[in-house]
């Protein structure tokens, strides 16, 4: 069974060796699922994820708390433990990581209009050449649409 979305990371991403010196990094994932309620919050599904291989060594400098990725997991199982407080059992998701992308920046890099130079950001220009973000009125399209 194969579990695929997008998820932002919980946590700083850790990296660690197997004693055969493999690469192993336990990322915390937060899934966004089903309608949003009273407090205007959807719920989030965690769960704990492992990436193996060289990947690890690749995106461990650019896996952060807060980044969005889009992931497939594989191997999806409840496992269950006993909780420190001795309330009784509890419970959490974990699989492996099998593909991973970055889709989107940080939460907090949207509020930061400021590059680590002190310099505004450049304005985006789509392939059009027109900056990004202003609306193109109905004499800009193309007339190649199809339909």
């Amino acid at each position: 069974m194969l579990m695929v979305g997008v998820a932002r990371v919980g946590n700083e991403p850790v990296a660690r060796y197997t004693p055969d010196g493999k690469a192993v990094m336990d990322i915390s994932l937060a899934f966004d699922y089903g309608r949003k309620g009273s407090d205007g919050r959807r719920p989030t599904q965690w769960v704990n994820a492992a990436m193996w291989g060289d990947r690890v060594e690749r995106l461990q400098p650019y896996l952060s708390k807060g980044s969005q990725v889009f992931v497939t997991l594989s191997e999806p199982h409840i496992e269950t433990y006993e909780k420190k407080d001795g309330s009784g059992q509890g419970f959490s998701m974990r699989a492996r990581v099998t593909e991973l992308e970055f889709v989107g920046g940080r939460r907090d890099e949207a509020a930061n209009t400021e590059d680590s130079s002190g310099a505004a950001p450049a304005a985006k220009t789509v392939a059009s050449g027109k900056p990004a973000g202003k609306a193109a009125g109905f004499d800009e399209l193309d007339d190649d649409i199809p339909f």
